[in-house]
């Protein structure tokens, strides 16, 4: 399980954005937004590229700090 540090979530609906944001990335399963942590949990079926994570939560509004 892997855990990212997010900057930006203020309500549900910034869970459900990030949510849908890191379903859409090939190995990344699971996803659970702690919206009080400011934080995002996910299995990682393959390792998936960090560098693809950064990019779609910053497309989603959001920053990995």
């Amino acid at each position: 399980m892997a855990t990212i540090k997010i900057k930006g979530m203020s309500c549900n609906h910034c869970v459900m954005a990030v949510t849908r944001a890191l379903n859409e990335i090939e190995g990344v399963k699971n996803v659970k937004v702690d919206l009080a942590k400011g934080e995002a949990d996910f299995d990682e079926v393959k390792t998936p590229d960090m560098d693809l994570v950064r990019k779609a939560i910053k497309k989603a509004g959001y920053e990995v700090v």
